[in-house]
């Protein structure tokens, strides 16, 4: 994930922080700070239990006390997306990495055709572990009311393990909601690709996802909350790339680039005037070519590359001024879903086809979405 630094590694697994991790801890912060009086009778009373104000409220104690449990609040969603990575890789299932971002935790794992079986362990170990940590924390509230001789201090750890409680359980409920792309939408794939295909299994999840994004978008505008809304847009937008995904897996399945590839492909050579090579995209309809020298693939050139040049200076330039050279390849055996992967991934339009040191093709975004348009005719 882009913009991310990596913060150390556990089990094997890469933890990265996202920049917007940055900016929501002073905002949780102050959010927590600026209401703690009420978060403390809200904590008491859940709880049944006396909390001492002494230290609570006293200077900068509570954005200090705001920070503590935002903190708090990330270590709890760290420990919810370990569960998932940890139970995924006991599954034979890739981790690449676990990044920290302003609206929780996603574990970014291989992707491989979800299977039901794996998934719904996958899936429930999240919010258990989050509802165990909120558990844990609950029994500590009652641990320093009972050992704690100091009400002021007493109070001070009540408040935080108790909002950390609190908030540890409404994670486990809030993921168990059946809408993607939280785990409560996984779970209801799975349970339902016991019982039908996993396509459809899929589109009703993905669209049990949508109904409760459109629900909670109208309610945050309805209660003027932008965080009711930002998270309507993310599950609407999750359901809908999980749809699409499995979609492209199921159509793409055991489909080679070989399936899909221009062969054989007009290629140029990095001494091409590039009025020339503008020429041949206009006569061919091809908006990008490998660039070939002696037989051996050291480029390639798109449209794209053109456009980074304003035209007074094309006359002078040559292909090798502009192309992409070290292009990305593929061998005609790779799954052409990696070749979709590449170029979204990447942002790039087409990718050479090379068997050994031959160029042997070309494949494009549109030979991809014509081999998906024929097989959903079929």
């Amino acid at each position: 994930m882009g913009a991310s630094l990596e913060i150390g590694n556990l089990a094997g697994i890469p933890v990265k922080l996202h920049w917007s991790f940055l900016l929501v801890i002073p905002l949780f912060a102050w959010i927590i700070g600026s209401q703690i009086e009420l978060t403390v009778e809200l904590i008491a009373i859940l709880f049944g239990v006396p909390i001492d104000l002494t230290l609570i409220v006293a200077n900068f104690n509570p954005y200090i006390l705001g920070t503590v449990v935002a903190l708090g609040l990330f270590v709890g969603v760290f420990i919810h997306e370990m569960a998932h990575s940890l139970i995924a890789k006991a599954k034979g299932i890739k981790i690449h990495s676990i990044t920290l971002l302003i609206l929780g935790g996603v574990s970014q794992m291989e992707e491989t055709m979800p299977d039901p079986k794996v998934e719904l362990p996958m899936a429930l170990a999240g919010p258990l572990t989050s509802l165990a940590v909120g558990v844990i924390c609950g029994v500590l509230v009652y641990v320093f009311e009972a050992v704690v001789p100091d009400p002021a201090v007493a109070g001070v750890l009540i408040f935080v393990f108790g909002y950390l409680g609190l908030l540890n359980v409404l994670l486990f409920g809030f993921n168990l909601l059946p809408a993607f792309p939280m785990d409560g939408g996984r779970v209801l794939r799975a349970w339902l690709a016991r019982r039908m295909p996993l396509s459809r299994a899929t589109r009703i999840a993905a669209d049990v996802g949508k109904a409760f994004a459109v629900l909670f978008g109208i309610i945050g505008f309805l209660l003027l909350n932008p965080i009711l809304i930002i998270i309507a847009f993310f599950i609407y937008i999750g359901a809908n790339q999980e749809a699409t995904y499995l979609r492209y897996n199921i159509l793409l399945q055991d489909v080679t680039v070989a399936d899909a590839m221009n062969s054989p492909v007009i290629t140029v050579e990095p001494t091409m005037p590039l009025s020339q090579v503008i020429a041949m995209m206009y006569e061919t309809k091809h908006l990008g070519f490998p660039v070939v020298e002696r037989g051996s693939l050291v480029g390639i050139i798109a449209l794209a590359d053109v456009h980074k040049v304003s035209p007074i200076d094309r006359e002078a330039m040559q292909v090798q001024d502009v192309m992409t050279r070290n292009p990305t390849t593929l061998p005609p055996s790779a799954p052409l879903l990696d070749a979709l992967r590449v170029m979204s991934g990447r942002d790039i339009g087409r990718i050479p086809v090379v068997a050994g040191d031959t160029l042997v093709g070309i494949v494009t975004r549109t030979d991809v979405l014509r081999v998906m348009e024929l097989r959903e005719e079929t």
